[in-house]
């Protein structure tokens, strides 16, 4: 989360966090081909899908979206990057976060947070691009996808299929800001990549003190409380018998943002809010001992052949940015493992340059 208070902040990592860089190359090691984190040298709310033997991964940035196409997904620094989006409309030209692209009926799409310059009037728009890839054709606007008849405050959507239905979740406000923020988990069924076709539901809101953080460890803070849940994304269980949504809290300016989940059994009733079940502790957090801090804006992928699952996420080598600091955010990926239920389980932030193995079924250039 970033708020107008922010805006100088934004306006500076704009060079920084749209620009690609080369990050270390691969080495190859007597065990085989490896990747080391972070996957670019900056970068926030990162995602990709896999589709047909290649890697689309997008990142957030201020004025445009781009896409990186890739076989290997741990080698961005060589990924061939288009520009597929720069928007003209003065209502939703500016802080174009955490673009999320899925192939839906054919079609792509890519939706994203943007507003008019003033970061508390965001809202979801979604493009669409009927080429077979991506990175073929043009994207054109579909429209904004109207939240609620008040139209507040609406960022992070996320897109899924279950039991023939099509879901929207996204993070909300519940009424306008005056004196502190609170930022929700909402869900929706969705006639069409563009449209919903029920109320919103909250099924998520900051509750415990690891939701709620954002005073800095150097004092450094926000004019105003912000309390957090925010970019949700969804897998199922090992056994597709569960369901999860994994989310942010608290300020992503802090050292404190962090991952929680939330589970519902795949038979529930999805719009009805006691179906969901909130776990009492993050499931991923900070690891100074690591130099890892902040980690969230989580999302999923396979490997090329299936077998494995990694996550993507953002986090800072810092505790925090010095006001006014270009953001050192920067995207990682790690494997993830299953627990006893069939849960996804993440693990712990490793620090910079640890090897990892490829995953599974990459090959190595």
């Amino acid at each position: 989360m970033r708020n107008k208070l922010l805006l100088l902040s934004a306006i500076l990592m704009l060079c920084a966090s749209c620009q690609h860089r080369k990050t270390t190359p691969k080495e190859e090691t007597a065990t085989g081909a490896t990747y080391t984190n972070p996957l670019l040298e900056n970068g926030a709310e990162p995602w990709a899908i896999f589709h047909e033997g290649k890697y689309y991964y997008t990142q957030g940035c201020e004025d445009r979206i781009q896409l990186w196409e890739t076989d290997d997904i741990s080698n961005l620094s060589n990924a061939t990057i288009k520009e597929v989006w720069i928007p003209a409309d003065p209502s939703n030209f500016q802080h174009l976060w955490a673009p999320e692209i899925h192939r839906i009926d054919n079609k792509w799409y890519i939706y994203f947070t943007a507003d008019d310059g003033n970061m508390d009037n965001h809202q979801i728009y979604v493009i669409e691009n009927e080429s077979a890839s991506p990175m073929e054709g043009q994207f054109v606007m579909k429209g904004r996808i109207p939240t609620d008849k008040n139209n507040n405050w609406a960022i992070h959507a996320s897109t899924f299929e279950h039991n023939g239905q099509r879901y929207m979740i996204w993070c909300g406000w519940q009424k306008r800001r005056i004196d502190i923020e609170t930022q929700c988990i909402y869900i929706a069924t969705m006639e069409n990549p563009w449209t919903l076709s029920s109320d919103r539901i909250l099924i998520s809101k900051p509750e415990y003190e690891w939701e709620c953080q954002w005073v800095n460890p150097d004092g450094s803070k926000t004019a105003y409380p912000i309390h957090v849940n925010e970019a949700p994304q969804f897998i199922p269980s090992k056994n597709k018998d569960r369901l999860c949504i994994f989310y942010s809290a608290s300020g992503s300016w802090t050292p404190y943002y962090c991952v929680g989940l939330l589970t519902a059994d795949a038979n529930a009733d999805l719009l009805l809010p006691s179906s969901w079940k909130k776990s009492p502790n993050p499931v991923l957090q900070q690891e100074p001992d690591n130099q890892v801090y902040g980690p969230g804006g989580i999302s999923f992928v396979p490997s090329p052949d299936g077998k494995e699952w990694y996550m993507l996420y953002h986090a800072r080598k810092m505790p925090n940015d010095a006001p006014g600091a270009s953001d050192s955010r920067s995207p990682r990926m790690q494997k993830i493992e299953w627990d006893k239920d069939g849960i996804p389980v993440l693990g712990i932030p490793d620090k910079d340059g640890v090897k990892y193995s490829l995953p599974s079924g990459t090959v190595h250039k």
